[in-house]
C-alpha cells in the first residue's frame, strides 16, 4: 500500500514546493536544462559550494565563491567551468555557451562578489579547448 502511494505523495510534495507536474524535478541525461544562472547554481554547484557560496568542509573541501576574487578576471572562472579543475568535474559537455555564460555571471555578481562586466556566450565559445 505504502509503495502505492509513494508517487502521490512525491508528486504533491514536488507540487507543494513550487514544481509544476510539467517541469522536470531533475535534469534530464547528460545535459543540464536549467537556463538562468540562478537555476544552474542550485542544480549544479550548490550541493559543493552550498547555498551561500561560502563552500564546505567534509569528505572534501569544496572552495567558497563569496568574495572570491579570482573571479575578477572572466576568463578564470570559465576555465574551471568548462574544463574543471583539481576535484571539480568539467561542466563544458554539459552546458551550451549560454548556461556557462549564466551561471558565471551568477557566481560573478552574487555571494559578496561585484563584478558587473558580463561574460557572453561568445567568450565562452572562444574559451572552449
Amino acid at each position: 500500500m505504502l509503495a502505492a502511494s509513494l508517487p502521490v505523495s512525491c508528486m504533491a510534495q514536488a507540487q507543494s514546493n513550487g514544481f509544476s507536474a510539467s517541469e522536470p524535478a531533475l535534469s534530464a541525461g547528460f545535459g543540464f536544462t536549467e537556463k538562468s544562472g540562478e537555476q544552474l547554481f542550485s542544480s549544479v554547484c550548490l550541493g559543493c559550494h552550498m547555498s551561500d557560496g561560502k563552500g564546505a568542509v567534509g569528505a572534501g573541501t569544496y572552495p567558497s565563491l563569496a568574495g572570491d576574487r579570482n573571479l575578477e578576471a572572466i576568463g578564470y572562472p570559465i576555465d574551471v567551468v568548462v574544463n574543471g579543475q583539481r576535484g571539480m568535474p568539467p561542466f563544458g559537455s554539459m552546458m551550451s555557451n549560454d548556461q556557462v555564460a549564466a551561471v558565471v555571471n551568477y557566481l560573478r555578481t552574487h555571494f559578496d562578489n561585484g563584478y558587473r562586466d558580463e561574460v557572453t556566450a561568445n567568450d565562452i565559445k572562444t574559451a572552449r579547448r
